[in-house]
């Protein structure tokens, strides 16, 4: 079940300006009850931590999915999950869009969860019930972006993953689609070579604090271009918790204690 992809992640945004980028990067699809067992020299590219999922605080993600679930009148009770996520790399990772297929110990469809995160420290999770096409529609109820204000409804396609993931995220506002977002790769093996090469050969997204997106939300504040700030009391439930979690400071980089000389 658990499996990598090698994937291409595009935004394009028409409004308020115009803008396109994309970049590869490699994601993993886990069942977060049994995760990949690594050798012990590779385990350092490929951690999953439940700090880095809905509230941070539940003691496995599994117990932070149900703890969610609960919360809006549904029993995980002995189903399936399928979590699409980047791990930490070297201890660091960051992720826009982790999401999770939910099924009954029968094998039908329960739900589908979109974990969003954004760039300061946040996340939020929706509740999705797609068709058979993998294809759901929600309010816009989270902070994202300084271009776009927490307005508007998103338009998903999230089938499961299986030989290519495919998936695509369209932001809807007054009758127009200023947003497009797209994940498309190919699945492979996890196998002590692909873990071990992909992210040597791609490090940049899940070590980085600030993905493209970020750098182009600096650029709009710094430019003169129409943004929206940040809101002053964002929506706030347990999986839009600021969660930070300290990393020990290196020896050479702590500072020094001044030694006194006698006068």
């Amino acid at each position: 079940m658990n499996a990598l992809y090698p994937c291409t992640i595009a935004h394009v945004r028409t409004a308020p300006s115009k803008y396109a980028f994309r970049h590869r990067t490699y994601l993993w699809l886990i069942d977060p009850d049994g995760p990949p067992p690594l050798p012990a020299a590779l385990r350092f590219l490929a951690g999953f931590d439940p700090r880095d999922h809905f509230g941070g605080t539940a003691p496995t993600i599994r117990a932070g999915l149900s703890r969610f679930l609960s919360a809006n009148g549904i029993d995980l009770a002995d189903g399936t999950v399928q979590m699409l996520t980047q791990a930490r790399v070297l201890g660091h990772v960051f992720n826009p869009l982790t999401v999770y297929w939910c099924r009954r110990a029968d094998g039908t469809p329960l739900c589908t969860v979109a974990e969003v995160h954004n760039t300061y420290g946040e996340r939020h999770c929706y509740l999705l019930h797609p068709d058979a096409s993998g294809r759901a529609s929600t309010g816009k109820e989270f902070y994202v972006s300084p271009f776009f204000g927490v307005d508007g409804d998103y338009r998903m396609r999230l089938p499961e993953p299986g030989p290519r993931l495919d998936l695509a995220v369209h932001l809807e506002r007054s009758g127009l689609r200023p947003f497009t977002a797209t994940v498309r790769g190919v699945r492979r093996p996890v196998t002590p070579a692909c873990c071990s090469g992909w992210p040597c050969s791609t490090p940049g997204p899940p070590l980085s604090s600030r993905p493209p997106s970020g750098c182009t939300g600096s650029a709009c504040c710094c430019a003169d271009c129409p943004y929206s700030p940040v809101p002053a009391t964002p929506l706030r439930k347990e999986c839009s918790e600021r969660v930070h979690v300290p990393l020990p400071v290196p020896r050479h980089l702590a500072p020094r204690a001044r030694p006194r000389h006698r006068s």
